[in-house]
């Protein structure tokens, strides 16, 4: 609903160079995600993850109580579509349909929470300033070649490992040397990364049985952290997001047990500034 922006004049000539949205979270998503914690029809405790949408947010607000109405649970069908998803549809599409989002009543059971033509308007003219936003700051649509470049490198390699263990297995050594011979002469298809690759690049580390679970490492980078089936942060991809993500999110590790190492991509803006946030979590 409130997207945090920051505007610094001296920080270069263009939009893109004076605007940062750092400090918000799921800065490549629509919305942030949240987990709702529910009782099922057994009384066991289950778990949801979804979208904080504008509707989530104007549902806790009791001047707009009048735009929202609880479904009975035997009114529940296919024609309800979850908000974030019924924004996604053309006007024809949502013809016969009714936006909902989940809560929980006095009882901590599921209820769906249908919402007024007014929400849903809402909720896309906030969706659509924050993709204006995003693109006045150059982060909608980004290519990182980077990535790309490592994420090939990766597939190749696993690709090499499953053929040599093939071979192996089939005692095919005939061709295991002819496959080693082609693969494993310093030559490689993949792409150079070039300057931009960090040659010191150290990924990021979690000691992960001090973790507390306080949520902010998952909140911030989720593609970069995860929790394990002991409710403790691991890293699941080091390279699933900016350097400037894993920096914040050791600043905002309560247990202090996140280190950022090095950034695996120097061409990151404002980069030098990060490494040197980075040292004392190291």
């Amino acid at each position: 609903a409130f997207p945090l922006l920051k505007f610094d004049p001296d920080a270069g000539e263009t939009l893109e160079d004076c605007i940062d949205l750092e400090g918000n979270p799921a800065l490549d998503q629509d919305w942030p995600s949240y987990t709702l914690k529910y009782l099922d029809e057994e009384g066991r405790e289950q778990h949801m993850e979804l979208p904080v949408t504008f509707a989530d947010f104007a549902a806790s607000e009791g001047r707009f109580r009048k735009h929202f109405r609880i479904a009975p649970p035997e009114t529940w069908g296919p024609e309800m579509i979850p908000f974030h998803e019924f924004l996604d549809l053309d006007e024809d599409e949502r013809e016969g349909h009714y936006p909902f989002i989940w809560g929980v009543d006095g009882k901590n059971r599921l209820i769906r929470i249908l919402c007024s033509q007014e929400i849903v308007r809402s909720g896309e003219e906030r969706r659509r300033f924050w993709r204006q936003l995003k693109g006045l700051a150059g982060e909608l649509n980004r290519v990182d070649v980077d990535a790309l470049v490592e994420q090939t490198k990766a597939e190749m390699a696993n690709r090499l490992s499953s053929t040599l263990l093939s071979l192996v297995a089939s005692g095919n050594t005939g061709a295991l040397t002819g496959s080693i011979s082609a693969n494993g002469s310093g030559t490689s298809d993949a792409p150079a990364t070039g300057a931009t690759a960090n040659p010191d690049y150290e990924p990021v580390w979690i000691e992960t049985p001090e973790c507390t679970a306080c949520d902010e490492c998952t909140s911030i980078a989720p593609n970069i952290f995860a929790y394990n089936e002991d409710k403790q942060a691991i890293v699941v991809n080091p390279q699933g997001g900016k350097y400037k993500d894993i920096v914040r999110a050791a600043e905002k590790c309560t247990a202090g047990c996140l280190h950022p190492g090095t950034p695996w991509n120097l061409r990151e803006k404002d980069i030098d500034k990060l490494i040197k946030r980075a040292e004392k979590y190291q």
